[in-house]
């Protein structure tokens, strides 16, 4: 409303002092309940999409493409559903700290391969080893948010490779 009020006072809000993020930012203020229904909905759709691309594994030839396409569709949603309780601008900052920036690398790359070996190249084999690789890059760049998690994950491995050593 404020802005709105700026621009029917004659005070358009141009500022120079603001940069592009600082403008998107302001572009995409939602109130908290419409932030939580747009959280809701994109989880809500990223999990039935992986629900519905495992179950589509079971039809016959086409089968591997469905899971494929749900499965990274749901990943997106999934992932662009956190957009919406911190805003864009915080939430693409927080994806490329120093914790998490390699992490998001890995698994949007991992998305776009998962695609390109699916539908372009054709093989089956790279794009299951694709698959694999976007569910542990998702799960590594989740874990990032949990203080300590890739420490405790990474410890139970450690000490799981000294027990079948032994």
């Amino acid at each position: 409303m404020d802005k709105l009020r700026a621009v029917l006072g004659g005070r358009d809000g141009n500022n120079d002092n603001r940069n592009i993020m600082q403008a998107a930012n302001e572009a995409s203020t939602l109130g908290w309940g419409t932030r939580v229904k747009g959280f809701l909905v994109c989880m809500v759709i990223g999990v039935v999409c992986t629900i519905l691309g495992v179950c589509c594994l079971f039809i016959p030839k086409i089968g591997v493409i469905l899971f494929i396409v749900f499965y990274t569709f749901g990943n997106v949603c999934s992932l662009i559903s956190t957009m919406f309780l911190m805003g864009p601008v915080k939430q693409l900052k927080r994806m490329c700290d120093k914790t998490r920036a390699f992490a998001t690398v890995v698994m949007i790359t991992c998305m776009v391969l998962t695609l390109c070996a699916a539908f372009w190249w054709k093989i089956f084999a790279l794009t299951l080893l694709f698959v694999i690789l976007q569910v542990l890059a998702f799960a590594w760049y989740s874990l990032s948010y949990i203080p300590f998690a890739r420490d405790a994950v990474l410890k139970f491995f450690s000490m799981l490779c000294t027990m079948c050593v032994k």
